[in-house]
């Protein structure tokens, strides 16, 4: 199922294949992802979630297949492109303070010779108090809780002003108050027309927080409109045996075939 949007498709990938060794992390992908959307990327442990938007970005290898943003090649688009990784992998032994990881951001439209300036630090402490930590700006990255950490990362990604917004499980491991804050964030760059693409564990709140989905098990079993593609029989071809657990009185209301959420909404 691709975009049913008449605009044509901000993401298009074809015939994607990844691999490690001799294992396919990903098959012969093909999508169309729709401009203006958040995007749940969403499947079982090691389905190729994070290899599908790493192999976008250009970070993985890829074996075949062509990847366009707004029927541009990727590295067109660069600058364009605002990615937060997963937690876990960042070093946060770093030693910086908030607001020097959040002008990061910035960089990538200065150029190699120019350093930010008042202008680029203004927009940076702006991020900062859009996820609500700008009174956190000088404290050392390593002394900030976990869910501090993460909407640091979210406001370097503010900074950067892109087009397109990738995000790696940013609910993972967070407090309340965090969730509600990047619930927030992706509200406000929704409402600015970008397109968000987003690594999503939680099943249940995939038709709360984002429009559509692209269920995956190194295949892509469903892609549409969240209501449309969360239904039973998708879940069962990505999960097997497990998928009798999640299709309950808690998902439920999701997984109706013929509840559509029509675009835009």
């Amino acid at each position: 199922m691709t975009a049913t949007s008449a605009a044509p498709p901000a993401v298009v990938v074809r015939d994607l294949t990844v691999a490690y060794g001799d294992r396919p992390a990903l098959w012969d992908i093909d999508l169309d992802l729709p401009a203006g959307h958040l995007v749940a990327v969403v499947g079982p442990n090691g389905a190729g979630k994070t290899t599908l938007i790493k192999a976008i970005l250009g970070l993985v290898p890829v074996a075949a297949g062509t990847i366009r943003l707004d029927q541009r090649p990727v590295r067109e688009r660069r600058r364009e492109i605002a990615y937060v990784p997963q937690r876990g992998t960042v070093d946060w032994d770093f030693p910086t303070d908030a607001l020097d990881v959040v002008l990061m951001g910035t960089y990538g439209r200065l150029g190699y010779f120019r350093r930010p300036g008042a202008a680029e630090r203004r927009l940076a402490l702006e991020s900062l108090e859009q996820v609500g930590i700008a009174d956190l700006a000088r404290r050392q990255i390593r002394q900030l809780s976990g869910g501090q950490q993460q909407r640091v990362f979210l406001a370097r990604a503010l900074a950067q002003r892109a087009e397109y917004y990738f995000m790696d499980e940013p609910f993972a491991g967070v407090d309340a108050t965090t969730e509600r804050a990047i619930v927030a964030l992706l509200g406000e760059l929704r409402r600015r027309g970008k397109t968000v693409i987003v690594v999503h564990h939680d099943l249940h709140t995939v038709r709360e927080y984002f429009d559509y989905a692209v269920l995956l098990n190194v295949h892509v079993i469903a892609s549409g409109y969240a209501p449309r593609v969360l239904i039973e029989k998708n879940l069962k071809r990505a999960y097997g045996d497990r998928a009798e657990a999640l299709v309950g009185a808690e998902l439920a209301p999701m997984v109706h075939a013929g509840d559509v959420v029509p675009p835009g909404t």
